[in-house]
């Protein structure tokens, strides 16, 4: 198994490609409004983590260990093209994409008129991904594509900096990796998915993933090629939706393989990650996502990417201190 299918990370453009205006800050004097819907997950304490035996042992999933932590609220959906249009809307954001200039789009979404603006530039084993110029959060296949159509599904071509930018603009974070943990699994202890052990219970799909041959044929029997909707699919016991699939999501914290296995305060009591890092951790899977290659729509899996990163298939929710 590899790790291709979730996120290649920010590699260098071909010489070609032009630099962009450059990337605008949040504006810091004041917050804006952002109304989506919020739970509180109680403090308390759950078993974080999985033994799963088909894991990428690079991942660094186990061991299962108690982690407890304070009460947090957080989003029931990912943030949408709507909600991140209005951020944009507001503060004149440029996301790094935009500043880049190109961003990942998996093969089988291009959109046909910007087959001209795919660049040369290549994700080792992984030729799925095409470095596009002029894909961003607005055009999501390249040039020729808008979100004009789905602004209820979830924002991508967003980089862990613009994630972070957007929420505290919200007046949000990003929450940490054992709050996204805790909050996915609504309530399950030790689950394969949010709602049970079983992918598909009596048939029925509960989350967006890939369906058919890895990476050319998705045959969408969970009704979705690409994105689904950020409130598609029944929600978790703590009310949020899509914790498997669709997209992967950003986390606050910086990646490691091994930092939680160390049995400490630090890591047991409201980790937030070790102090520092070259990647950022990602979870959730994608609707790129398959048993058969990157099976990581289980809520205990993990993969992380570089902070400036953005592609097809990433986007994050927010979260929040409670009152």
């Amino acid at each position: 198994m590899t790790n291709s299918c979730c996120s290649p990370g920010r590699v260098p453009p071909p010489a070609t490609a032009e630099p962009s205006a450059g990337r605008s800050a949040a504006p810091t004097g004041g917050r804006g409004t952002d109304d989506a819907a919020m739970v509180t997950v109680p403090a308390g304490s759950f078993l974080m983590g999985g033994d799963d035996p088909d894991a990428f042992p690079a991942d660094g999933e186990g061991p299962i260990r108690e982690v407890t932590l304070p009460a947090f609220r957080i989003d029931t959906t990912a943030v949408s093209n709507a909600r991140f249009a209005a951020f944009v809307a507001a503060t004149g954001y440029c996301t790094e994409a935009e500043e880049f200039g190109w961003s990942f789009v998996f093969h089988r979404l291009l959109h046909p008129a910007a087959r001209p603006h795919v660049m040369d530039a290549t994700v080792p084993g992984a030729p799925w991904w095409l470095a596009v110029e002029g894909a961003t959060w607005r055009s999501p296949e390249g040039p020729g594509s808008d979100v004009t159509d789905r602004p209820d599904h979830p924002v991508v071509h967003v980089s862990w900096n613009d994630a972070v930018a957007f929420a505290a603009w919200a007046g949000k974070r990003l929450p940490t990796e054992a709050e996204w943990e805790m909050a996915a699994r609504g309530g399950r202890e030790r689950a394969r998915f949010p709602w049970g052990d079983e992918l598909t219970p009596g048939g029925v799909h509960r989350c967006n993933t890939w369906q058919g041959t890895f990476p050319q044929v998705d045959t969408a029997e969970d009704g979705y090629a690409g994105t689904a909707p950020v409130d598609a699919f029944e929600a978790n016991g703590f009310g949020l939706y899509n914790t498997s699939g669709n997209v992967w999501e950003w986390c606050a914290d910086w990646f490691s393989a091994d930092w939680h296995r160390q049995a400490t305060r630090q890591t047991r009591i409201d980790p937030k990650g070790p102090p520092s890092g070259t990647a950022r951790t990602m979870r959730g899977g994608s609707y790129l996502c398959h048993v058969s290659y990157c099976n990581r729509y289980r809520v205990a899996a993990r993969t992380s990417s570089t902070p400036d990163s953005s592609t097809g298939h990433c986007g994050f929710r927010c979260a929040a201190e409670v009152p």
